[in-house]
């Protein structure tokens, strides 16, 4: 068995903070992580081709708010803000269909994404586009691999897909790597995300690590060391 950990999960408490934020949840805990869960796994589908970042949710007895980091606000948004009104409605509508229980306080945030291409969740996005475009993955892969390493604060990458490439009849695994990614050193800033490209013959999963410096407690700020070393 390999020792393989998630490298967001693997810094929580650490340089991460958790993406759901409960207050006063001891009872609910059952409740409140059944609905994140269903909440999140619609607004996947409903903004497929948005860029989202990232969903973060925070509960208290009385409030419920949702973040959504996204690339492209403006299509999140709409006109005059009809966009967000629309996926307001269309929350608490699935969540009625689904018995869940959100309280009359609710807010729905949208952030943009400054750097989308330091972002590892709107990276595995553009892949997955290219590959349903039918665009050749090692092209893909190289195009996207150079957009990340053209933004300034990121010191390593590294993209991997999975499946049927290019419609073989057995499937098989590619990769591309930039710079370097300490994957076992804590205080690294290791953004990562995994992501499906639907096409007709099969799905293909795509994973993305980018690493952007290292961050130390008493700064917090992020510095880059000229090796990563492991933590001690």
């Amino acid at each position: 068995m390999t020792h393989i950990v998630h490298p967001y999960a693997h810094r929580l408490g650490i340089i991460r903070d958790w993406k759901s934020r409960w207050f006063g949840a001891k009872d609910d805990y059952k409740k409140f992580l059944k609905g994140d869960i269903l909440i999140r796994k619609f607004l996947e589908k409903r903004l497929r081709g948005s860029y989202v970042a990232g969903t973060e949710i925070e509960r208290n007895a009385k409030t419920f708010r949702i973040l959504i980091k996204t690339a492209r606000p403006g299509m999140v948004i709409g006109r005059a803000g009809e966009g967000s009104v629309k996926l307001k409605n269309d929350i608490l509508k699935e969540a009625f269909r689904l018995k869940l229980d959100i309280p009359k306080d609710f807010k729905l945030d949208i952030e943009e994404v400054r750097s989308p291409e330091g972002n590892a969740s709107v990276v595995s996005e553009m892949v997955c586009e290219g590959l349903e475009k039918r665009l050749p993955f090692r092209m893909v892969l190289k195009q996207t691999i150079e957009k990340i390493m053209a933004n300034r604060d990121v010191k390593g990458a590294r993209i991997a897909i999975s499946g049927r490439l290019g419609g073989a009849e057995m499937a098989r695994y590619e990769q591309i790597r930039r710079g370097g990614i300490p994957l076992q050193t804590f205080r690294a800033d290791i953004d990562f995300a995994k992501n499906t490209a639907r096409l007709p013959y099969g799905a293909i999963g795509v994973k993305v690590w980018i690493y952007k410096g290292q961050i130390f407690a008493d700064t917090k700020k992020k510095l880059v060391a000229p090796e990563a070393q492991p933590f001690q």
